[in-house]
């Protein structure tokens, strides 16, 4: 009686575990990479936009280094500054997904994830849907950044009358604006569409 309880506990563990495994696989699988920053083919560095563009003295850009895509610089909060962004443009179609994933390594600040896509602000400004997250201290974590809890945002001002369109992302940003001046550096192996 013994010997057959034991093999179907001994059974039960090895279904629950294997269906774990294929959840977890599927995940995987679910996974569609936008930005791989690390190998032979890395993909490039971003483009820069800094508070400079409103008098401010922030520093920022991006490189390509052994382990990701590295955001860098430092943060002023002098002549009405403080914040400093990455960007890419793009033409993506991530409706399928949910949200997205990235893999950060981090200096324990809270940093944004931006997307443009199709919704404009009086005719002619792209309003920006964006989400906070934080990192952790020399720590490689995953982020996961769902679409259903963007904000909506333009130059500071709130909105919520408009709709994200993850079937037309035209512009991807990583940005720091957390009011705290001083150096800082982010670290991302990749962003995937989850």
């Amino acid at each position: 009686m013994k010997i057959v309880s034991i093999a179907i506990i001994t059974l039960i563990f090895n279904v629950l575990c294997s269906g774990e495994l294929m959840s977890q696989s599927n995940n995987v699988a679910a996974m569609n990479t936008i930005f791989q920053f690390t190998g032979e083919h890395a993909d490039q560095a971003w483009a820069s936009t800094n508070d400079g563009v409103m008098g401010g003295l922030s520093q920022g850009s991006s490189s390509i280094v052994a382990d990701g895509l590295r955001f860098s610089g430092s943060l002023s909060q002098e002549n009405n500054g403080g914040f400093s962004s990455v960007f890419s443009d793009v033409n993506l179609d991530i409706s399928a997904a949910k949200g997205v994933r990235l893999k950060v390594l981090g200096d324990g600040r809270t940093y944004l994830i931006r997307f443009h896509s199709d919704a404009v602000y009086r005719q002619r400004w792209p309003v920006n849907f964006g989400a906070e997250f934080q990192t952790t201290v020399g720590e490689w974590i995953e982020v996961f950044v769902p679409f259903i809890g963007l904000t909506q945002s333009w130059r500071g001002r709130q909105f919520s009358e408009y709709t994200f369109n993850a079937q037309d992302i035209r512009r991807i940003t990583l940005m720091l604006a957390d009011k705290q001046a001083g150096p800082f550096t982010l670290k991302v192996a990749w962003i995937a569409a989850q």
